[in-house]
């Protein structure tokens, strides 16, 4: 795969996805058709033709289209199963389409989030459909759309609650960029929302009046001391974090104002339920009216699975804690051991110069067809 030139405006491909290459060249495919959520059908499309070709035609892999989810399916009698679950969806581009190659590493939107981990699923069902993977394992692919934005849309999400025997397994992977470690569960994550009442007056009499805003600093000093847990979940160290992310207030220039909420994101360990992290805000402010405005549930590690060691083992290293939120935490609600794995450093996804090193890639692929061959 050459180096190519600067991209500098964006641009997308309609060309057939060719699963016969390595997952570097795959990826390179993937970043350059544009597919910003919510305008995911081209790259569905192309995803389902792809996998129809390579295991429908010859009889050893199942594919069907909901939406814009791609579910594929073997059915080899296999004791166990594995699903392999990854977005479609990118964030907006940002100036940094079509892919380019350099020293070693593929720049591009979505390059880590998540297009190299979704061209390794691609890789596994072309070596499957072809013969030249026998798993011991019977594997269930998910390709999704709207990862990328407001939960409501989840493709992912909207399986779980419509067809969740579509998502059955014993082990879960979801090919998140990890760096090519195994990191288990994720935090769950919290927004509440604190109101600080006050009375409104003309700012030349404010001495008639109470200012909300002025009336937020006890919220904030409390946010600051905040001793935030670091927590040991089977054998995982997750460390937690309570932050305000958004103020509101004020009325106008010369208005004492009469209302602030501060807006607050609390990551929790997974020893928490949604319920127990809820209470555990309201503790903290008590004396505010606190509302929950949304929640999702953390995932436990699920690397107690004998499936999920054999993983581990497979793609060496130390498995970590996720520190955020994953999707790995739908499979956990529905009762499946789910973890994170793949290619990319998670800290440049999202940025102008997104990128993932090809041999991470590579060396993903050659861990999960180890893992798969078992």
């Amino acid at each position: 795969m050459p180096d190519a030139a600067s991209p500098t405006t964006a641009a997308t491909t309609t060309a057939p996805l060719d699963l016969t290459v390595d997952a570097a060249v795959l990826t390179a495919q993937l970043v350059d058709i544009e597919s910003v959520s919510g305008d995911e059908k081209l790259i569905t499309d192309l995803v389902e033709a792809a996998l129809r070709d390579c295991g429908a035609l010859a009889g050893r892999i199942a594919v069907e289209r909901d939406g814009n989810v791609v579910i594929a399916r073997t059915e080899l009698g296999r004791p166990q199963r594995v699903v392999l679950a990854g977005h479609l969806d990118t964030v907006p581009i940002a100036e940094n389409l079509p892919s380019q190659l350099r020293d070693g590493r593929l720049y591009g939107c979505g390059a880590t989030d998540m297009k190299s981990g979704v061209a390794v699923q691609l890789r596994i069902a072309q070596l499957v459909g072809a013969g030249e993977l026998e798993p011991t394992s019977d594997l269930t692919w998910v390709f999704y759309d709207c990862e990328e934005v407001d939960a409501s849309r989840n493709g992912l999400g909207r399986i779980a609650r419509e067809r969740p025997q579509a998502l059955s397994g014993d082990l879960a992977v979801l090919l998140e960029g990890t760096n090519g470690v195994v990191e288990g569960g994720c935090q769950g994550t919290l927004r509440a929302r604190i109101t600080l009442a006050g009375q409104r007056a003309h700012s030349a009499r404010s001495w008639l009046g109470v200012n909300a805003i002025q009336a937020a600093a006890p919220v904030l000093a409390r946010l600051d001391a905040y001793q935030a847990r670091v927590v040991d979940v089977e054998g995982l160290t997750y460390r937690e974090g309570l932050n305000a992310v958004f103020i509101t207030g004020g009325i106008a220039g010369n208005v004492i104002p009469d209302e602030c909420t501060i807006t607050v994101n609390y990551r929790f360990a997974p020893d928490l339920t949604e319920a127990q992290a809820a209470a555990h805000v309201r503790d903290l402010f008590a004396d505010y009216p606190v509302e929950i405005i949304d929640s999702a549930p953390a995932a436990r590690p699920g690397l107690d699975a004998p499936v999920a060691q054999r993983l581990v083992t497979s793609v060496g290293g130390e498995p970590a804690a996720k520190l955020g939120w994953t999707d790995v935490a739908r499979f956990g609600e529905l009762g499946i051991a789910a973890v994170n794995f793949g290619p990319g450093d998670p800290n440049v996804a999202h940025t102008r110069d997104e990128y993932v090193t090809v041999s991470n890639i590579l060396a993903a692929e050659v861990a999960l067809v180890a893992f798969l061959s078992d």
